[in-house]
């Protein structure tokens, strides 16, 4: 008989008392969702789809999430991650998330940032 211990599988499937944990496409590490953009694939109407930002947090369709990061971006885009994530076949244009992640400014990874950047970028992503 397998003994499994309860107190992993808590940790591993409960949220926290500070929100739900989501996982980056780009870099797969687990961070709070406020801390990473959501996106989703929204059609351009010749059978194509384009990624991109949802950043109220209410729009339809499956979401990925991803830091608000180049790196993580590039590596999404290496990894082919936003089509296993969103569940979309052929070619998507990213070149809003992109444009997003440059217009909000943050360019470090989220573990080098110092606290009002951090801050900052809560606010800004809500």
């Amino acid at each position: 008989m397998v003994q499994v211990d309860c107190a992993v599988i808590q940790r591993e499937t409960s949220t926290s008392d500070t929100g739900p944990v989501r996982t980056c496409i780009g870099c797969r590490r687990r961070e709070l969702a406020v801390e990473l953009l959501r996106v989703v694939a929204v059609a351009t109407g010749h059978g194509g789809f384009a990624v991109t930002v949802d950043t109220a947090g209410n729009l339809p369709g499956r979401g990925a999430w991803l830091h608000p990061d180049q790196r993580c971006l590039r590596a999404a885009i290496r990894r082919r991650a936003f089509g296993r994530a969103l569940r979309i076949t052929g070619p998507l244009d990213t070149s809003a998330v992109g444009g997003h992640i440059d217009r909000i400014g943050v360019r470090d990874h989220p573990e080098k940032r110092t606290g009002s950047e951090e801050h900052e970028h809560t606010v800004k992503s809500r």
